[in-house]
């Protein structure tokens, strides 16, 4: 159980941005300076400005940000100070006995909101179709410099170091035994929980699985060619958001912190290269969520502080450390990059589940939240004996 020294580490937060956050927003987005059209009928130029302008109208005046924020508060929130920084924390304990505690961690563009729809389904099984065998706590933490964590004022908020801080987290929640998911950065810290394995860590399981040879194959199966054209993709044409954050995190901070529609063209333009959409991404998210993203960012002014996370992590891949614990691992057809079966079993030799969802991209708890609760479901069930609730 928690203890009252370690209750008293965790304080409750609800969100609440001023009236006058809200009008200032709206005043800069109507007030918006467009640039010339781009000369292409793509999007290979960058965000495509009709789609733009409509999405940033759609914010000006009619989207709602209390709709969200109530949402927000609807769940229970909390802050508390880990290794000097205040991270924020959604924490849902369900009412089943026997619930497994489960960490998510989300990734770039994402936030803690990312993991809104998966909230009822785990806790709640049962009201959700599902059974209560299957039932998780949630705790759902904000990186450092996202959302409504704190933002480092110093360097070396690596990887590892949040995984370390996560451990931390679940200790101070009182939890004995759990699990971790992750996809995008999420997974990236996920993986390297696996690879810390603090005590009481259960197993693992990702989206984005960091199993790229440290030394690809001299010959290439037909899945491994299309893994290594993925990842080209991926550091080639979809790759200038992240080398800019990742070389020059301050410049982009400044570049959207004092423009909504940029911060808008920033986000928008990433869930667009690497949904699974039939043209646009509100195909795939809808309109009202891609905003709720974009406003986490803009009212929390996190553009510099969450952009810092690539340059504090200049130079890892998509290879990865070899994990020795049960993973299970979900791919998701239009992934970016999507890697083979057979890396995936290379780098986790105790792998418990391997799932291909029929459809969805790299954002899966947002676009398909109900395929990777069945996922979290099924690839975490075997970790269930000889764990379960303890906080």
């Amino acid at each position: 159980m928690t203890s009252p020294a370690s209750a008293a580490l965790v304080r409750p937060f609800r969100v609440s941005i001023p009236a006058a956050d809200l009008a200032d927003l709206r005043q800069r987005l109507l007030g918006t300076r467009w640039p010339a059209e781009e000369t292409v009928p793509d999007w290979s130029q960058g965000v495509r400005t009709q789609h733009l302008r409509s999405l940033v109208d759609t914010w000006a005046t009619d989207y709602d940000w209390r709709r969200f924020e109530e949402r927000l508060n609807g769940v229970p929130q909390f802050l508390t100070s880990i290794d000097g920084l205040d991270i924020h924390v959604l924490h849902v304990r369900s009412a089943n006995p026997g619930a497994l505690p489960l960490l998510l961690t989300h990734g770039w563009p994402g936030s803690v909101a990312d993991y809104l729809e998966l909230v009822g389904p785990l806790t709640d099984p049962a009201a959700h179709g599902g059974d209560p065998a299957d039932s998780f706590d949630v705790v759902i933490p904000s990186l450092p410099g996202f959302g409504f964590s704190g933002k480092p004022t110093g360097t070396g908020w690596s990887v590892p170091r949040i995984a370390r801080a996560w451990a931390e987290l679940m200790h101070r929640l009182g939890y004995e035994r759990w699990a971790a998911h992750g996809g995008d950065w999420g997974a990236a810290v996920t993986t390297a929980l696996g690879a810390l394995r603090p005590e009481g860590l259960l197993g693992v399981h990702l989206t984005t699985p960091f199993a790229v040879p440290a030394q690809l194959p001299s010959t290439l199966s037909p899945e491994e060619q299309a893994a290594v054209d993925s990842l080209a993709h991926y550091t080639g044409e979809l790759g200038g958001a992240n080398h800019l954050q990742g070389t020059k995190p301050q410049t982009v901070g400044v570049a959207l912190a004092d423009s909504p529609a940029g911060q808008a063209a920033w986000i928008y333009d990433k869930l667009q290269s690497k949904s699974d959409n039939a043209g646009l991404a509100e195909d795939a998210i809808s309109t009202s969520t891609i905003l709720d993203a974009i406003s986490l960012y803009w009212f929390t002014n996190t553009a510099a502080s969450s952009a810092r996370i690539y340059w504090e992590n200049t130079g890892s891949g998509f290879a990865g450390p070899t994990l020795t614990l049960p993973v299970a691992v979900t791919v998701f057809p239009r992934d970016v990059p999507r890697l083979p079966r057979s890396w995936i079993e290379a780098a986790y030799p105790d792998l418990v589940h391997y799932g291909e969802a029929p459809r969805g991209g790299h954002f899966a708890a947002l676009e398909q939240p109900e395929l990777l609760v069945e996922e979290l479901r099924t690839g975490l069930r075997s970790l269930r004996r000889g764990g379960g609730k303890q906080g």
